[in-house]
């Protein structure tokens, strides 16, 4: 379960630009976008190291830049001049590897959190023209194999290949797909929302097989949940009577998909099942094929998902070794998934196996060559090895600096640099040749920088400032954004910011509003534009226009202080979350300036669990709260996040017995639950269930469902709507 927020990728999603003449901030632009702050988004690093291709804002062309100096090279892709197929804008593309080829991208259909269906053409650059990839209907996860000659995609659950010398030939690989039983080469809803992918399958080196992971869902627990006719979209077909919606999602303690690799040999058309030996109940969070066309990586994770297992397979023989074990206290987070890279006759892994995420560079044999990383550096993302120089590249925060972030090279004696020269919020996008790299700056008062800059940290051109935010923010009257740091009653000290009125006065009592989220290995006190329940503080800085207090603190479980501060959590989740919270609002009530009998808090997904789990803690601080889709009992939670943490119910019924649902005779303050009836990832029954026994303990509350909206809850008016309910809630309750 992940906090929500709002990314704009390529032109997948438009951006309103509703004005408000009012002086001072308003939900209407809030929600809106008017103040969403410019990234360069779809950066994509050309083989030359020199270049990189991304969308046009206007999404009806592909172009390519300099990574020295940012000026436009070429265009690759141009709707006016591409030739057979018109469009009049795209959604997306696909370079293929020689960089030859694109796969085009329309009419796009999200699925879940990654997944989407899209009708894909192929586009010649050189001659300038576009086919349809296939004829049979809208394809999933298309990728390239290495020479660029062949696209393997995902149709209906099964996994198809076009040949592109052979005229752009179709032939479907697998003939077991079906919903809610069979899945090829995509994963099913909990490997997807818990290990972020969506992309279950990879070609060989040679361009000779295919190997995918199989998921056989057929005897996990189907989930339901009721479609209306709505709006924005309308769902016609509801009109009268409510559709169903049935998909397998399987709740902690209860049958997971049963995985297995397969492999395809292409020339002889031949399946075969790869004779991987890990215990059942297991999971493949992803698979991936080396630099030897022989060699097959396979990544297996046990239930209890506290130990890796790296094996090399033979696609043909289907033999395999088992090369390592990551052995790591309690639990392995996803990230490590997202971070591994491959490299000739070597691999970097990510781990936390000494208390800190360090990176770790292994041979194919499973030798550890380095650890990579030392000291208190905490890895967050893998940039990249230049194998020539030995040089590692990677953003990390120091675990005694939490709030700050930076890129940093190790070179290949050891000795570790940072390379960003700017103290805030810091990301990177790497050359392929990691000669230069794209910074992405923020702090929480500055609006992202995006620099050019080469392998030393030399900023070599600013290419988006977002001096038009600036200036536009300029015209408001904001309060300061302090950070601040406290100690609580069992001695753990906690890191917060705060955002005071504008025109703050000591000397007066402040009602105060509380956000956080709170969840295991999260992070919402940083020094980033990104910092706020809608980014930027901004909601903050409109509630603070509305004479509150606003703060956030990250208590114990959060992330980038090391692995002893985070798993404290383990086995409890809520228990220390929520202790945390209610510790906070007792040091706000003793400042001279805070009316400690008008504290609220509120959260959404598991800011919402811990805000439920912190109002009903049993000491009486919060005089209201609102949570938005929360878990209410972590037995109605997936297998994958929820065993990751509390292992199953069979195992620690003490700890999932400790939930809201539960401790609802302890509610204190007033309450509103907010929640999409159609959400896929915390059901709506969380709530439903959750309300049932308010009623019966006699609590009373007040609940907002959101017709046919997922756990984003947007669409039409739908998240002005939330945020007006949110804010009129508090200021009635708290003012």
């Amino acid at each position: 379960m992940k906090k929500i927020s709002t990314f704009l990728i390529g032109c997948f999603l438009a951006v309103f630009s509703a004005h408000s003449s009012a002086a001072d901030l308003s939900l209407q632009d809030l929600c809106s976008g008017v103040y969403t702050a410019k990234r360069i988004y779809g950066v994509n690093p050309l083989k030359d190291g020199e270049t990189y291709s991304r969308l046009s804002d206007d999404c009806k062309q592909i172009l390519t830049y300099s990574f020295k100096d940012g000026s436009q090279k070429d265009v690759l892709f141009d709707v006016a001049t591409a030739r057979n197929v018109k469009l009049e804008s795209i959604d997306g593309y696909i370079m293929s590897p020689d960089e030859k080829k694109m796969l085009i991208q329309k009419e796009t259909r999200p699925i879940y959190r990654h997944s989407f269906t899209a009708v894909y053409y192929l586009y010649d650059i050189a001659n300038r023209t576009l086919t349809p990839l296939s004829d049979n209907g809208p394809q999933q996860s298309p990728k390239f194999s290495p020479d660029g000659n062949l696209v393997g995609f995902v149709r209906d659950n099964n996994l198809f290949l076009v040949k592109l010398l052979f005229n752009n030939s179709e032939s479907q690989i697998t003939k077991d797909g079906k919903r809610n039983e069979i899945i090829n080469g995509i994963p099913d809803w909990v490997n997807e929302e818990e290990f972020s992918t969506d992309n279950s399958f990879d070609f060989n080196a040679d361009n000779t097989m295919i190997a995918w992971i199989r998921y056989d869902e057929s005897k996990v627990a189907t989930f339901s949940f009721p479609w209306y006719k709505g709006s924005n979209p309308a769902k016609e077909e509801y009109a009268e009577y409510p559709g169903l919606y049935e998909y397998k999602y399987p709740l902690a303690g209860t049958t997971t998909s049963t995985v297995s690799v397969q492999t395809f040999d292409i020339k002889a058309s031949v399946i075969r099942t790869v004779k991987l030996p890990f215990e059942e109940g297991s999971y493949i969070p992803r698979i991936r094929f080396t630099d030897d066309p022989s060699k097959l990586a396979v990544f297996a994770l046990n239930r209890h998902q506290d130990a890796l297992d790296v094996y090399m397979a033979n696609p043909r023989s289907t033999e395999v070794k088992k090369i390592l074990r990551d052995n790591v206290d309690k639990y392995i987070n996803e990230n490590v998934f997202q971070n591994m890279e491959f490299y000739p006759n070597r691999f970097v892994l990510m781990s936390e196996r000494d208390g800190y995420n360090r990176l770790y560079l292994y041979d194919f044999n499973g030798s550890l060559i380095k650890k990579v990383t030392a000291g208190k550096l905490i890895v967050g993302s893998f940039y990249g090895y230049d194998i020539a120089s030995g040089d590692f590249y990677f953003s990390a925060n120091d675990a005694d600096d939490p709030l700050h972030s930076a890129i940093y090279r190790t070179d290949s004696k050891g000795k570790t640099e940072k390379l960003s020269q700017q103290e805030g919020d810091n990301s990177a996008i790497f050359s392929k040749n990691m000669k230069y790299y794209m910074n992405i700056y923020s702090n929480i008062n500055t609006p992202y920088v995006t620099s050019l800059c080469n392998n030393n940290g030399k900023t070599l051109k600013v290419i988006e400032d977002n001096k038009a935010l600036k200036d536009k923010l300029s015209a408001q009257t904001f309060g300061p954004r302090e950070f601040f740091q406290f100690t609580t009653s069992e001695g753990i000290t906690l890191n917060g910011y705060m955002v005071k009125p504008a025109q703050f006065d000591p000397n007066k009592k402040y009602p105060v509003i509380m956000f956080q989220y709170s969840g295991p290995g999260s992070q919402q006190v940083l020094d980033s534009w990104w910092a706020g329940s809608m980014g930027c503080t901004l909601y903050e800085q409109y509630l603070a226009q509305q004479g509150f207090i606003c703060v956030c603190v990250d208590g114990r479980g959060t992330g980038g202080r090391g692995t002893a501060f985070e798993k404290c959590t383990y086995l409890n989740l809520g228990l220390l979350e929520a202790k945390d919270q209610v510790e906070a609002a007792l040091y706000l009530g003793k400042q001279s300036y805070v009316d400690s009998s008008r504290i609220g808090i509120w959260g959404w997904s598991y800011g919402g669990f811990n805000t439920l789990m912190s109002m009903s803690e049993g000491r009486p601080v919060f005089a209201a709260g609102v949570a938005v889709a929360p878990p209410t009992s972590w037995r109605y939670y997936d297998a994958i996040y929820t065993e990751r943490f509390m292992r199953t119910p069979q195992e620690n019924a003490s700890g999932y017995d400790r939930c809201p649902i539960s401790q609802a005779g302890q509610l204190h303050g007033k309450l509103l639950i907010c929640h999409g009836t159609a959400d896929d990832n915390v059901h709506f029954s969380n709530s439903m269930e959750y309300a049932e026994a308010l009623v019966q303990a006699g609590k009373p509350f007040m609940m907002l469902p959101y017709n046919n909206r997922n756990h984003g809850i947007s669409g039409g008016n739908t998240r002005n709507h939330l945020f007006t309910s949110i804010t009129n809630f508090f200021i009635e309750n708290l003012k």
